[in-house]
């Protein structure tokens, strides 16, 4: 073993080709996995052991953080035709209120959670960016940068994607006054990225792209600008955006641009495995199919879209016509990449009434289907080396609790299923480890009694404002 490398044995870890025995995990300073080597005669002298099965951590594709702060404040009917459209505007009020150091400590304590769950990357979709009032701050990725450093600070890996927000509605319409924390023309929110760039610069860690926030609040000219600049700086940068989520928008689209939203931005844009369209909920057959095809990550995050009543994604229709997609927690009313997993599966039986939907001819255990999947979709949206326990990917991974009542007496074959598809007291995930270093250890993060302090502390004034 090379002195420099790190090293951890597995005796049951889930690699590119499914559960392997008696697995060495060796990874360097920087984080990075040196070497993985399955089906050894017995633990090498000296090496740690892991307390469970090893699993890949989940990428999270998609995060407000701030929302955390709001979970569970908005289930109450606030008009008779409640709705995506009525939520967000008690979002708009709750966001007009957080202060820089409300939303470090509230990305803190979200990052936890998510590691605890399994996540171990997060892309942060971060589209607040400037003082109550509107104006800008002295340094313009003040708000950015307290949530790269809650990134750091707790150890998840992020993908930071500054968000550019322009417009209220279609046809450039003029942003209302409850969007001004979030505007920008595509030259300053590219200034942001590259304030980002220097004063925290990209590593194993940590990528940068954009988010054009949805077709509704940028332009086709603006939208241009916007890649082409990230083109400039770091080319082949993710770009997420949100995208027929609600069918409202692709009316809208039809109305003002003559094209359904997804296809209006396939027939403009080089749309490759590069993008993440995020929710792409509402997308006909010929739009499916032409998702698919695009390499592009359909970003799902079931939990938010039930919450908020979006609809289904046509994910067996995807998925046959060997589509890419990636899980994420959104607005974070829940946290749990199996949950997200369970609710993808659960809402095709419920469309088509029948069971194990998702398996596929070579995978016939659903969860076993979807994990894979959503792995090298969401690894693919963080534009990082993650979601695999390969040489040259992150080492970042989570250790399963073998002992646990949905796993016990259980043989490998099954332990995914059970994973995904159970949910009997707490979670299976016993300890998470990222870039090497073990993060959470028996369920509590490291730093756990603080960072939910200061998380507590923040909330009070949040909601004392309120």
């Amino acid at each position: 073993m090379n002195a420099t490398s790190r090293a951890l044995f597995a005796a049951q870890a889930w690699l590119p080709q499914g559960w392997r025995r008696n697995v060495l995990l060796e990874w360097d300073s920087a984080g990075t996995l040196l070497r993985v080597q399955a089906d050894l005669e017995a633990a090498p002298a000296g090496v740690a052991k892991a307390a469970g099965p090893v699993m890949p951590g989940m990428p999270n594709l998609h995060s407000h953080a701030f929302q955390r702060a709001m979970a569970g404040l908005t289930e109450y009917r606030a008009n008779p035709t409640d709705s995506f459209w009525s939520w967000r505007d008690l979002m708009y009020r709750f966001a007009a209120r957080i202060t820089p150091d409300d939303l470090g400590a509230v990305a803190r304590w979200l990052y936890v959670e998510m590691l605890k769950a399994g996540y171990t990357s997060v892309c942060e979709f971060h589209y607040v960016h400037h003082a109550q009032d509107g104006q800008r701050y002295a340094d313009p990725a003040e708000l950015a940068q307290r949530v790269v450093d809650a990134a750091s600070e707790t150890g998840v890996g992020m993908t930071m994607l500054p968000v550019l927000y322009q417009y209220s509605g279609f046809g450039a319409r003029a942003p209302r006054d409850d969007q001004r924390r979030f505007i920008n023309t595509p030259g300053q929110l590219l200034g942001i990225v590259e304030g980002l760039r220097g004063a925290r610069p990209e590593h194993g860690a940590l990528r940068y792209g954009v988010a054009p926030h949805s077709l509704r609040a940028v332009s086709q000219a603006s939208l241009r600008e916007l890649v082409g600049g990230l083109d400039a700086m770091s080319p082949g940068a993710p770009v997420h955006i949100h995208i027929a989520e609600q069918t409202a928008e692709v009316d809208a689209c039809m109305e003002t641009e003559g094209a359904r939203p997804v296809q209006w931005l396939l027939d403009r844009f080089d749309v490759d495995s590069r993008w993440c369209l995020v929710h792409a909920t509402h997308v006909d057959d010929k739009e499916t199919q032409a998702l698919a095809r695009s390499g592009a990550v359909a970003g799902l995050c079931l939990t938010t879209e039930a919450n908020l009543g979006d609809g289904i994604f046509p994910a067996h229709d995807y998925l046959a016509a060997n589509g890419v997609f990636g899980v994420g927690s959104d607005s974070h009313i829940g946290v749990d990449w199996r949950a997200e997993l369970r609710l993808l599966e659960y809402g095709q039986r419920l469309l088509r009434r029948e069971r194990n939907v998702l398996a596929a001819p070579e995978q016939p255990n659903v969860a076993d289907r979807l994990f894979g999947a959503a792995l090298a979709g969401g690894a693919r949206a963080t534009g990082r080396q993650v979601g695999a326990l390969e040489a040259g990917a992150r080492a970042d991974w989570i250790v399963l609790d073998p002992q646990h009542p949905d796993l016990a007496e259980k043989t490998p074959q099954s332990w995914l299923s059970s994973v995904v598809f159970c949910e009997h007291g707490e979670t299976p995930v016993l300890d998470v480890y990222t870039g090497g270093e073990k993060v959470v250890e028996g369920r509590r993060h490291r730093d756990e009694a603080r960072l939910y302090a200061d998380y507590r502390a923040a909330l009070a004034r949040l909601l004392a404002d309120a």
